[in-house]
């Protein structure tokens, strides 16, 4: 009843009356506001959604590159600084004095021996000769002389027209006139040896050096070296050289022991290398060690000896020298970017079955053909991270692909 009561109220209303205008109030922007904070809302929540989703998946193992060690046979090597010397050196003194008159040589020439180097006047030493001869003409008439008195002289005692004091008396003279051919024998010897050392020759093949006097100076000489004498140049022998080295107590041990073991000549070659060389271009011959340690240093001497044909080497130079101090020994090989140096300790990382990374110490040697020799630490099944170490973190999982570890011979004779 209240509807139709209402309803007739309303249609009792004029049909053209005008429609009253609605108010703006302050609701409409705030919800236009409030909707496009919640969208803004929605968009960050969907793409923080994205993300955590894609965190969620799993990263791929980093690769590396492994490989079994390099097995080979290896002598033990030491490596020393050395120093060449001459094995014959001599200075050039004069043995008899006066004048020199020639030089027949340029300063650093090499020389051969018994070269004529220097010529003292001899003329004084030839009127000596002379001397000599005449002396000894002498004392060979009084033989004859001494000699025939003494056969007259038996020859009367057997007719007993002559004592035997007589026959003592003339066998005196013949044997003192004898010993005076004997002695003037000597002095032509001694004559004709001044003569001789008024040539100074070359004792042996070298290089002389610089001269120490010249033409027309007055040289002091004696044969015994009992009064200063005059120093006329020095010469040293070029071919072969000594190669002097120190070697320390612990390679010297490691050197006797297995030489002992061995019971013979051992490892008698070393490998020399130049201070301008990269390579051991040179071979010699360990033919020496001292028979005692330097106490203040802890060294023992040891010397080797080098050809030298082309007498190029010169003594004093410097040079590397290795030497085989062991027989060969199996060891390992890795490339030398594959060790760590943590601290004091060498490592490797390996990769075990399960494609973890696991570190391991090793004990390490020097460098051959291009890689490290490892003494100790590993085994031959061990998978060592050769490339990618970087990448290879202890306790977590790679990626291992096989690689190769190539030896160099070339880089084995460079030093």
């Amino acid at each position: 009843m209240d509807q139709i009561s209402d309803r007739s109220n309303i249609e009792r209303e004029p049909a053209d009356r005008p429609m009253p205008r609605r108010r703006r109030t302050w609701r409409t922007p705030a919800i236009g506001a409030a909707m496009a904070v919640a969208a803004l809302l929605v968009y960050f929540g969907l793409a923080a959604h994205r993300g955590n989703q894609a965190a969620a998946v799993p990263t791929p193992a980093p690769q590396v590159t492994v490989s079994q060690p390099l097995q080979r046979k290896i002598d033990s090597r030491a490596s020393f600084l050395g120093q060449f010397s001459a094995i014959d050196r001599v200075e050039l003194r004069a043995q008899v004095g006066g004048t020199l008159t020639e030089i027949h040589f340029r300063d650093g020439q090499i020389v051969h021996k018994g070269d004529l180097l220097f010529v003292i006047d001899p003329r004084p030493y030839e009127i000596k000769l002379e001397q000599a001869k005449a002396a000894l003409q002498t004392a060979t008439a009084r033989v004859e002389l001494a000699n025939a008195q003494l056969s007259r002289a038996q020859s009367l005692r057997r007719n007993e027209f002559a004592t035997q004091e007589t026959v003592d008396q003339r066998t005196s003279d013949q044997d003192s006139s004898s010993a005076a051919v004997e002695d003037a024998k000597a002095r032509i010897r001694d004559a004709e040896l001044d003569l001789e050392y008024c040539h100074v020759r070359a004792p042996f093949t070298g290089r002389i050096g610089a001269r120490q006097v010249s033409v027309g100076s007055l040289v002091a000489g004696s044969r015994a070296a009992t009064s200063p004498t005059t120093l006329l140049a020095t010469l040293v022998s070029l071919d072969p050289l000594y190669l002097d080295f120190d070697m320390s107590e612990s390679d010297f041990l490691t050197f006797s022991r297995e030489r002992a073991r061995v019971g013979g000549p051992l490892a008698n070659k070393v490998m020399i290398g130049l201070s301008d060389e990269n390579n051991f271009t040179r071979d010699g011959t360990l033919d020496f060690i001292d028979n005692a340690l330097d106490r203040s240093s802890g060294t023992i001497h040891a010397r080797a000896t080098v050809p030298n044909p082309d007498l190029f080497l010169a003594p004093g130079q410097f040079a590397r020298l290795r030497v085989a101090i062991a027989s060969p020994t199996s060891a390992y090989l890795l490339p030398d970017s594959a060790v760590v140096l943590d601290q004091s300790q060498h490592l490797v990382m390996t990769v075990g079955p399960d494609a973890t990374v696991k570190p391991k110490i090793v004990t390490t040697g020097d460098l051959r053909g291009g890689l490290r020799v490892i003494r100790s630490g590993l085994g031959p099944m061990d998978r060592v991270v050769i490339d990618g170490l970087v990448r290879a973190v202890p306790g977590r999982k790679v990626a291992p692909q096989h690689g190769t570890i190539h030896y160099d011979a070339a880089a084995d004779e460079q030093g």
